[in-house]
């Protein structure tokens, strides 16, 4: 095991900037922040392709900008304004040589997206960063947390060169290559660890090499960082890192991990806050308690629209932003950025619970949801029922995915479900009838299809653990930012996948 530790304890420091940083973003004013920057962006981009094509130079006002600007998906940039010259994109949609392309893969359409990064978003992001860092300083005014490492868990941070000052890989490696070169001794894992691309060689190695006592800051994907959790644990005792103060999660919910982390956390002493990245910006983070909301990032480098979801395929859908939102609707987040994204969708779902200042909920994907027979159930709606209806039957889920089945005239949803906890003769009956019946409650039209027959009665497989390890890594998507796909809403990649998860964990 490594016995590196950090040369000093920063942490006074880095208090000492937080302070400055939280009261100026006290002080922000939510409509005007987003106003000026949106209205700097654009002066910024007005000489690219994507500004003279939509008459930037004559932009004044949010009204003005929604105007000439429509709200766009990851497809049509691509094909319109990336595919023709990538990977070098020149003043395309952003003024200048875009330096990188994050690779994202997408959990519900399953293809890869090729996403510019420029230097002042990888500035915006490490912004983000230290305003993370700023609200637990908040929160743990005796916190030490630059006094070790931080430790970020993610995919290879090998960067391919695909042209002349263009590399492309995932974000975390981006993240890695502009770190400045003072924070290096605050971080963990060192490059020749950090390159790894063989995830399971990765964590076996980081299982080996971490030195877990001197570990102020874990931060990742929670299933990702579940698996690292379980082998430090196996090798160093529970809890395997006993200076750990700060765990920074995102990506996925966390609800279905939260028990399952808690007894790897040292006890009473590791806040645990939610951040809301994408590749595509930085959009918020808990500034609360959990389950209070995430605080939306008005100053670093994003412009945020808010689409209500029933409008979003609609010709003129109603384009809200941070003076406008109301709580208690469920949006679609667009973003326009300093990477030369314009009114693009993320697709992903919000809640706000907050106007002044604004604090959303995350609630799905916008592609996250079932209604091949009309049922109309959405992310939240399949993961309330089946973590509900699970803890009735005393099971506890690691793992899920859910999609349509056609048989005859009429059809239904099959859960492959893998659990921690053992489950007994006649357990996939009983979560079926209980995913039913909780179902029924929460949606109506779920409710109308069952009485009316149009819709046959859940069936759920229960998979044995490492079912989904097994196939995330037969695909090739093993760890890093790569997450499992909740929903597969196309019935005949749902069939392929449950094909490969019985092959690879059995069932029953």
């Amino acid at each position: 095991m490594s016995r590196r530790n950090a040369p000093f304890d920063a942490t006074p420091l880095l208090r000492a900037v937080a302070g400055r940083r939280l009261a100026r973003i006290k002080a922000l004013d939510p409509a005007e922040a987003q106003r000026s920057l949106l209205l700097r962006l654009v002066r910024r981009a007005a000489r690219t392709r994507f500004g003279r094509a939509h008459g930037f130079g004559s932009v004044d006002s949010i009204t003005s900008y929604q105007a000439r600007v429509p709200l766009r998906r990851y497809e049509q940039f691509w094909e319109q304004w990336w595919r023709p010259t990538a990977p070098v994109l020149v003043d395309a949609t952003w003024p200048g040589r875009v330096p990188y392309l994050a690779l994202s893969s997408g959990t519900t359409s399953g293809t890869t997206k090729y996403l510019p990064v420029t230097r002042p978003m990888v500035r915006a992001n490490r912004g983000a960063g230290l305003d993370t860092l700023a609200w637990h300083l908040a929160a743990r005014p005796r916190s030490r947390v630059f006094g070790g490492l931080s430790f970020m868990l993610g995919g290879s941070t090998a960067l391919e060169r695909v042209a002349p000052g263009v590399r492309q890989g995932d974000l975390s490696g981006i993240a890695a290559a502009e770190v400045p070169g003072f924070l290096g001794a605050w971080s963990w894992p060192p490059r020749r660890l950090a390159l790894m691309a063989n995830w399971d060689a990765k964590l076996t190695a980081l299982a080996e090499e971490t030195p877990a006592a001197a570990i102020r800051v874990l931060t990742g994907t929670p299933s990702w960082l579940l698996v690292l959790l379980e082998r430090l644990a196996a090798r160093h005792g529970s809890p395997p890192l006993p200076g750990l103060e700060l765990l920074v999660h995102g990506g996925v919910a966390w609800a279905p991990y939260r028990d399952r982390l808690a007894p790897f956390l040292p006890p009473g002493g590791c806040d645990t806050r939610e951040v809301y990245p994408a590749s595509e910006g930085f959009v918020a983070i808990a500034d609360r308690g959990e389950g209070e909301g995430l605080r939306l990032n008005l100053d670093r480098g994003c412009f945020f629209e808010f689409v209500p979801v029933g409008e979003l395929d609609s010709p003129a859908p109603t384009r809200h932003w941070a003076a406008t939102v109301e709580t208690g609707v469920d949006y679609a987040v667009a973003v326009t950025s300093c990477a030369g994204l314009w009114s693009y969708l993320l697709g992903d779902t919000v809640r706000f619970v907050d106007r002044s200042p604004p604090r959303l909920l995350v609630t799905g994907r916008t592609a996250y949801g079932l209604s091949a027979f009309g049922e109309h159930l959405t992310g939240e709606e399949i993961e309330a029922a089946l973590l509900g209806a699970a803890a009735a039957e005393g099971l506890l889920v690691a793992e899920y995915t859910v999609g349509p089945v056609f048989e005859g005239v009429r059809g239904g949803h099959r859960w492959l479900v893998e659990t921690t906890t053992p489950a007994g003769p006649g357990a996939a009956v009983s979560l079926a009838e209980s995913l039913d019946l909780a179902l029924r409650e929460a949606n109506d039209d779920y409710a109308a299809h069952r009485r009316g027959a149009q819709l046959a009665p859940p069936e759920v497989v229960l998979l044995p653990p490492g079912a989904f390890a097994a196939w995330m890594r037969s695909q090739g998507k093993l760890g890093g930012q790569h997450k499992v796909p909740r929903v597969i809403a196309d019935p005949g990649r749902f069939a392929t996948a449950e094909a490969a998860l019985r092959g690879v964990g059995g069932g029953k």
